[in-house]
């Protein structure tokens, strides 16, 4: 399937004169619709909620527009929480998934009111000491080995260093319920950016039968089970999609297979997604500002791996759209790559595409999640804006681009900053 960017070229140019490149646009429009498809396919349990992985695009705009459609927020550090406060997120609206989780944290999460979802055993005693046990608790399921599915292995949770061992979660819900705890829900996460329908079922099989277990073993009876993200997104075309509505069917079976008959009739279903949510809908556009003809060729844009780290750090295929070349061949290999002094600061490598000239803008697709949230300042390199294209196609700015002021900041109280922050 043809990748359409969210901007024409026209457009692009249009938003150049007071927004130059490089800079995120993420499509509100289609976002919205995505979360309606995802509360859909999860219509017929009644308490299902979707908890945005604030981790992925952590904009409150988008949050916003997640939060309008019936997402909650799912947070993993201080700024998360509060990124939530600012929206009007709080309560149960909130799941607090973090590890290695300071005081002040639990202590803030506790505050509002959210769902915390404790990640190891020894942090019962912690959170009791910082900020009490609440009535509604949650605890993070790790069941080992490896996972695999019918199209080969997924990932190896044995190796992973989030949550709790079968025998540790066992005990964790015994000490829980005696300290006054009275809701209890599990949380797991096994596999990332899953391109298969038969993962979240997988998973909820597995928690499910868990459940079944905590009921017979401790009396307990699970309220609700939160099967977290690792729904992952096509990022090369042709790639198929996940079918959301199949997903969820599938998780509806394995309820009504192994949870029904137990007696627990009322589990809610929560999901973490956040590539899945956004990923599709946000893009980097960037200008081509240069060119190298040495034993390759090498396109040099504006934007660099501090705007886009994955392809750098994972060697993650990102598509590549030559505005207003859309329909010329692909008869060009290029190097596509960045100003960073790293030589894998490349978006593209060997990558077939229209004749590119100085001056070409380029859609690069898929970075609406775990995009502008993995920047960073390497070289100096400042963040780009974010930008909104809004329900009835106005451009709207919902982050300004970083400054060298910005850049230079906590020099503030040097004997430097006179000269550096203007």
């Amino acid at each position: 399937m043809k990748k359409i960017p969210i901007l024409t070229k026209a457009e692009v140019e249009e938003i150049v004169k007071t927004h130059p490149t490089p800079f995120y646009i993420y499509d509100e429009k289609a976002i919205r619709e995505n979360a309606r498809r995802v509360n859909k396919a999860f219509s017929w349990n009644k308490g299902f909620r979707e908890y945005f992985a604030v981790k992925a695009t952590p904009n409150p705009y988008i949050m916003k527009v997640l939060y309008e459609e019936g997402c909650g927020s799912d947070c993993s550090s201080m700024a998360e929480l509060i990124l939530s406060e600012v929206v009007g997120i709080k309560g149960q609206d909130i799941m607090f998934s973090s590890n290695v989780t300071p005081a002040e944290e639990y202590k803030k999460a506790a505050e509002l009111g959210a769902i915390i979802n404790l990640d190891d055993i020894t942090h019962i005693d912690f959170l009791k000491e910082n900020a009490g046990i609440p009535e509604t608790i949650c605890c993070r399921y790790n069941p080992g080995g490896v996972i695999e599915l019918s199209n080969g292995i997924m990932d190896n949770p044995g190796d992973a260093k989030y949550g709790m061992t079968h025998e540790q979660i066992l005990d964790a819900f015994k000490q829980l319920r005696d300290l006054g705890a009275k809701r209890f829900g599990i949380h797991s996460f096994l596999a990332s950016n899953t391109v298969t329908n038969e993962y979240y079922p997988l998973l909820a099989s597995k928690l499910f039968g868990l459940a079944v277990e905590i009921k017979e073993k401790l009396g307990i009876s699970i309220s609700f089970i939160n099967l977290s993200g690792g729904v992952g997104i096509p990022y090369k075309p042709g790639e198929e999609p996940n079918d959301i509505m199949a997903i969820g069917d599938g998780v509806r079976k394995e309820y009504e297979k192994i949870l029904i008959p137990a007696g627990l009739t009322d589990v809610a279903i929560f999901t973490e997604m956040g590539r899945f949510m956004t990923g599709p809908y946000g893009e980097l556009v960037t200008q081509a500002i240069h060119e190298k003809h040495i034993y390759k060729e090498y396109i040099g844009c504006d934007a660099c791996a501090a705007n886009l780290m994955r392809p750098a750090m994972y060697g993650a295929y990102h598509h590549i759209t030559v505005l207003g070349k859309e329909d010329e061949p692909c008869d060009h290999k290029y190097d596509v790559t960045g100003s960073l002094c790293e030589n894998n600061d490349k978006f593209a490598i060997d990558r077939m595409l229209p004749k590119i000239d100085r001056g070409d803008y380029l859609t690069i697709h898929d970075a609406g999640a775990h995009g502008f949230a993995m920047g960073y300042n390497y070289n100096g390199r400042l963040w780009s804006a974010e930008l909104m294209k809004c329900v009835d196609g106005s451009i709207k700015e919902i982050r300004r681009a970083e400054t060298l002021n910005d850049y230079f900041a906590t020099f503030d109280h040097t004997e430097f900053a006179s000269k550096l922050i203007k």
